[in-house]
């Protein structure tokens, strides 16, 4: 079902909307070399290979997987000398480009600067993290979208209607609101969609005219438990950890425990939610409740020793205590003031009143001379007070009782 032509491309309407730069582009045979970064089944190859077809090029497909630089040296040379026998444009297309390495990248570069290649990237994380500047700096990167509930109902009714290459010639009997769920489902991936769809039909009960009726149950069975979009080393385990944070500093006990939630059913490490929690603590909490500290420590305490499933109670209880308490920056306004004087100020030694004394020459250097002991006088006695600050910050004031 994969479309054959623009007219047939369901989605990204900012991008191939009539009108759109991407759109006049294509139209217009202006090729360019591309990255389009987007989700799992958005439809990068599907345009990539729209893109070769609408402009009469040659299309090359590489796989940053399974290729080697041989395969992709080999693959250059022959499409160098196919464009200057038969004055044919080269779309190059790399799946994954992000899992190619920096010399894999590199060895890119010199096709694409002639004009050997049009590259086309296709990549799941951002090109700004995964992508050498070499080639991005040549490349014009479009940001494609999952796709909406209504466009994957649209793919899954042409599946369901196309008799040359979908599901045309048997008479199945689906629901609309099935239709909508298993899109829902889908959560933007039309290969998703497709592959449940079909799996469905599998399940699905044949009634005596022979029409496959496809049940909620059959939908239910097929659909089962969603795949998660998530990575941990990639730019969404920092999308997910960003929202959870923000949305506890912003006091949203709701969000909060969603973003958590989404987090811990993609599989991310506890431990490392654990850690985030006990920062926010000192970072956005701090003195207003002191005891959010004790329970974010004590919520990752609980997490390493327990381990999922049961540490989702103990970061649920932490995540909920820490966005419903009050806020405040104090802790972190206070060290940031202090941090810069001793790096930017003057460095003076330590005051010789504020030395231990631990040796006869120290003591006769003057080490300790003049020292206060607190307790031997009452709270708030001017007598006690001792200047313990070096003298070029003299009356400076890092903390401020907040009202």
């Amino acid at each position: 079902m994969r479309p054959r032509t623009l007219d047939e491309f369901v989605g990204q309407e900012e991008l191939l909307a009539p009108g759109r730069p991407l759109r006049e582009m294509i139209e217009r045979g202006r090729l360019a070399s591309l990255i389009l970064w987007g989700p799992p089944g958005c439809g990068k190859t599907t345009l990539a290979s729209i893109i070769a077809e609408r402009c009469q090029a040659r299309f090359i497909t590489f796989s940053a997987v399974l290729g080697s630089i041989k395969e992709m040296r080999e693959a250059m040379l022959a499409a160098q000398r196919d464009r200057e026998r038969a004055r044919q444009r080269v779309v190059l297309f790399i799946d994954e480009i992000h899992r190619l390495n920096k010399a894999q990248q590199d060895a890119f570069l010199p096709f694409v600067e002639r004009g050997d290649v049009i590259l086309i990237g296709a990549t799941t994380e951002n090109p700004s993290f995964e992508v050498i500047s070499a080639l991005l700096s040549r490349s014009k990167v479009f940001w494609l979208k999952p796709l909406g509930v209504e466009s994957l109902v649209t793919i899954l009714q042409r599946a369901l209607g196309d008799v040359e290459r979908g599901l045309g010639g048997e008479a199945i009997e689906l629901e609309p609101a099935g239709l909508e769920n298993l899109a829902r489902f889908a959560a933007g991936d039309a290969r998703a969609a497709l592959n449940t769809l079909e799996l469905a039909l599998t399940c699905a009960e044949r009634k005596p005219d022979g029409t496959l009726q496809v049940t909620a149950g059959a939908l239910e069975e097929a659909m089962q438990r969603p795949s998660l979009l998530y990575d941990k080393a990639g730019e969404e385990h920092y999308n997910l950890i960003s929202a959870f944070i923000k949305s506890i500093r912003q006091s949203d006990a709701d969000a909060a425990v969603y973003w958590l939630a989404r987090m811990i059913e993609a599989g991310e490490d506890p431990l490392f939610i654990a850690r985030r929690l006990v920062i926010h603590a000192s970072e956005d909490i701090g003195l207003a409740d002191p005891l959010a500290l004790v329970q974010a420590v004590a919520a990752m305490q609980a997490t390493h020793f327990i381990g999922y499933p049961e540490a989702r109670l103990s970061l649920t209880q932490a995540t909920l205590y820490l966005a419903l308490a009050p806020k405040s920056n104090t802790v972190l306004r206070t060290y940031s003031s202090a941090a810069e004087d001793a790096l930017k100020g003057l460095r003076d030694p330590v005051p010789l009143h504020l030395r231990n004394a631990v040796t006869g020459l120290m003591k006769g250097l003057g080490y300790g001379e003049g020292c206060k002991y607190a307790h031997d006088y009452a709270a708030g006695d001017p007598e006690g007070k001792m200047e313990c600050l070096p003298e070029s910050l003299r009356g400076r004031k890092y903390y401020r009782r907040e009202e």
